[in-house]
């Protein structure tokens, strides 16, 4: 067994690897210890993994060639390494979410989402980093320090899953987890120029069983687990052991990964208009992604439509309308009891810049969401996609998210999908269209609530163009 020199197996997306696994052309072992060694070798410089689980990952390799070699039926991850950010409760971990003061507060149960990759056969390589509470667009905290972009050093990861996609951008594991309630999944993988899918609102179980009281309304909306990866056939095979049953969340609907076939050409709404994005105008290296990934999906046999959506404005501004009445509620004592200097000046930032109203204000907000959600229906039963930008900006320079009220206010004008998405709870995927001035370069795909199938598929039309899949910053070069 082993793999051609010029192959390194850490290089391999999950999917082949699995397949390689299972038909022993690889061993587990063999592909744990590559990625193992890719982890040393340049990890120290990003601080993607944070927790090295690499003894009991080994372990965990044997235990999966054992399986094979007995002809056991194998699961869909089978040997697989991957990465699991530390806002989730793993057993035997600390469920730190980048905070000092919770640096012990050790699961002693997997929450859903690492409970379904086990069992689909996936082995946790490490932790990945976050920033404290997981809540900014960076990945920086005082107890794990910053996580650097594998692509450039000056500029962000992106956040709050900054360390899975920067893990994965560097080939550290084919596949991680992130989790997304303002962006962070599809900010990171933007960044660092990978596919990142955040999946419908119900798709995916999330539960934290160390938690001591239940998240506030709208998080409980607006957030989503998910996976990000080099290719979207991974998203895929992440998805699907994700979305598993797990009756630790009521919000989990059981609903088919593939939906009904629908009348070809697929029809394609591209949305640049600055009154439907915050009235943030396109940067010139993103209006010429959105027009390269328009021009792809028209040359794979989409209808590209002028057809105007329900726009993200008012989506983005009910998210702020819903989240910093709950923030200063729910969230912020903690932040400003145990957060760093970062999160504590992000959050205030972001609370003085959207000065929202509780009590009835709030419940108008809330009301006003369904009228939203129901033009977004309406609109997606005639047309099954949108494309639009994951932001209107190129990836940010670190500690853009610092800096005042005004610029807080005028990144998440320019960031308006990111907050508009949870608040309609469609799905969502972030793909890469290519290296810009030595940057990821990538957009944003749209369908109705659980077709995800679409998304990806729209994905991969796009990605076959873009060619930037087998494109990883090998040397880590700055």
């Amino acid at each position: 067994m082993g793999a051609e020199p010029t192959d390194e197996i850490w290089r391999w997306d999950a999917t082949r690897m699995a397949a390689a696994i299972a038909r022993r052309a690889v061993s587990s072992r063999e592909v744990v210890e590559a990625c193992l060694s890719r982890m040393a070798a340049v990890n120290p410089r990003l601080n993607a993994v944070t927790v090295n689980l690499g003894a009991q990952a080994l372990d965990a390799a044997d235990r999966a060639d054992a399986a094979v070699a007995r002809g056991d039926a194998l699961g869909p991850l089978h040997g697989v390494p991957v990465g699991i950010k530390e806002n989730v409760d793993q057993a035997g971990c600390a469920t730190t979410n980048g905070i000092v003061a919770f640096r012990d507060q050790m699961a002693t149960e997997n929450s859903p989402v690492v409970a379904n990759w086990m069992a689909a056969g996936a082995i946790v390589l490490g932790r990945t980093n976050t920033p404290g509470f997981s809540f900014r667009l960076d990945t920086e905290n005082d107890l794990r320090g910053l996580t650097c972009n594998p692509w450039s050093e000056a500029h962000t990861p992106g956040g709050s899953s900054g360390g899975a996609a920067s893990s994965v951008a560097a080939g550290i594991t084919p596949l991680s987890h992130g989790n997304d309630i303002a962006g962070s999944i599809r900010y990171p993988a933007y960044a660092c120029g990978l596919a990142g899918l955040r999946p419908s609102f119900g798709r995916v179980p999330a539960f934290n069983p160390s938690v001591t009281a239940e998240r506030s309304m709208s998080s409980q909306l607006f957030s989503v687990q998910g996976p990000l990866a080099r290719t979207v056939r991974d998203l895929r095979l992440g998805l699907a052991a994700l979305a598993a049953r797990d009756l630790r969340d009521p919000w989990w609907i059981d609903a088919p990964l593939e939906g009904p076939p629908l009348p070809r050409p697929l029809r394609v709404a591209v949305v640049t208009d600055p009154e439907a994005l915050g009235g943030a105008r396109l940067h010139p290296s993103v209006s010429e992604a959105m027009h390269h990934a328009a021009g792809w999906l028209a040359d794979a046999g989409y209808e590209i439509v002028d057809t105007p959506t329900p726009g993200f404005t008012r989506a983005m501004e009910l998210w702020f309308a819903l989240q910093m009445p709950e923030i200063r509620v729910f969230l912020w004592p903690a932040i400003d009891r145990y957060g760093d200097l970062g999160i504590r000046r992000a959050m205030r930032l972001m609370l003085d810049a959207h000065p929202a109203e509780d009590g009835i204000p709030y419940m108008k907000a809330l009301a006003e969401r369904m009228r939203l959600v129901r033009a977004w229906h309406q609109f997606l039963e005639q047309v099954p996609l949108v494309l639009a930008p994951v932001c209107t900006q190129p990836v940010y320079t670190r500690g853009f998210d610092v800096q005042s009220v005004e610029r807080t206010a005028e990144f998440w004008r320019e960031c308006a999908t990111l907050t508009a998405v949870p608040v309609l709870g469609v799905p969502a995927l972030a793909v890469p269209t290519g290296i810009v001035d030595g940057l990821p370069m990538g957009v944003q795909i749209l369908a109705a609530r659980f077709r995800e199938d679409l998304c990806l598929e729209a994905g991969e039309a796009i990605e076959a163009r873009a060619g930037v899949a087998a494109r990883l910053p090998v040397d880590i070069a700055w």
